[in-house]
């Protein structure tokens, strides 16, 4: 029921910006230990990354485990909403829309704060592709997969993914400095995202408007460069019937990515945006009827998991 809540609260009240301008998030302060363990022990070698993010894990563990054992649910409840992001993700990614309804510019403006791409010559569409696509990826690892790993493991569960999550975002760069420091980060990462990012996937499916044949996000998901991100943007890219990724730019170079979905239109707006939006509300909507089961069916939790696993190949 501790999840239920929190998933609850989260939607309800977000990220107010009274409690965080007072109090640090807990996402800053993984944030802070991430670089505090680069800055101290990154010497480009596997090794030292590895310990980094052993120190990492084991500290979250050990910090979830002391906070799930105090009595009652409300610091499972508290915690657990402050981790979830459901809300700022569609207020930021709606954001994107209103922007782009004012002017192309306020579009790439907004979307800038959600993209790591260049934005500087961005068309409307484009913007638009980068929202939704932003918004996707997002449902799967700021949502999706911490509800996940706290139905399976509670706080420490919730606590050791989300540091996970925060130093792949921060080391697991294909970079000089990060190519071997960051590689035990994102592969970590990988893991810990295998089954949520293909949950969400089918959460996406199940509420879709238009439902694509399950080959085609198959196929799609294939063209993505990350193992997870492509699962719940090529859901996503045909419930709106629109393609996504594409060409973009990156530090001035443009790559030629694959089209998601390449029978959609090309023209994305900020219409699809405000789908997308609804989209992203649906599917944690499921989430919640089903993290509402595992709470009530907690003894069966295993096999639910087996279940969710099972399904996921199948997918």
């Amino acid at each position: 029921m501790a999840l239920v809540l929190a998933m609850l609260l989260d939607a309800a009240f977000g990220e107010p910006k009274w409690l965080w301008d007072r109090v640090t998030h807990p996402a800053i302060l993984m944030g802070r230990a991430v670089g505090w363990l680069d800055q101290r022990l990154n010497d480009r070698t596997r090794r030292a990354g590895l310990i980094a993010v052993a120190v990492l894990t084991t500290v979250a563990l050990m910090l979830g485990l002391i906070l799930w054992a105090i009595p009652g649910i409300w610091v499972e409840v508290i915690v657990g909403a402050m981790l979830l992001a459901q809300r700022s993700l569609v207020q930021h990614v709606q954001a994107v829309g209103d922007a782009l309804r004012i002017s192309v510019s306020d579009g790439r403006h907004t979307v800038a704060m959600i993209v790591g791409r260049d934005v500087r010559d961005m068309d409307g569409p484009a913007v638009a592709r980068s929202a939704i696509e932003s918004g996707a990826e997002n449902l799967s690892d700021g949502v999706i997969a911490p509800v996940f790993w706290f139905a399976v493991a509670g706080l420490p569960g919730l606590l050791v993914y989300k540091v996970v999550n925060t130093a792949d975002s921060m080391i697991g760069y294909r970079t000089e400095k990060y190519e071997a420091f960051g590689w035990a980060a994102a592969k970590l990462d990988d893991v810990l995202n295998w089954l949520p990012a293909r949950l969400t996937a089918i959460l996406i499916w199940c509420i879709a408007p238009t439902r694509a044949p399950l080959a085609n996000i198959r196929r799609d998901a294939a063209l993505h460069r990350s193992p997870n991100a492509g699962w719940p943007e090529a859901a996503m890219a045909p419930a709106l019937g629109v393609s996504l990724s594409g060409p973009r730019s990156y530090e001035g170079e443009m790559q030629d990515f694959a089209w998601v979905h390449p029978e959609g239109r090309k023209d994305a707006g900020p219409a699809d945006i405000d789908a997308a939006v609804g989209i992203l509300w649906k599917a944690w909507g499921l989430a919640l009827v089903l993290a509402l089961c595992v709470s009530t069916l907690s003894g069966l939790k295993w096999w639910l998991m087996a279940a969710v696993y099972v399904i996921s190949n199948a997918f």
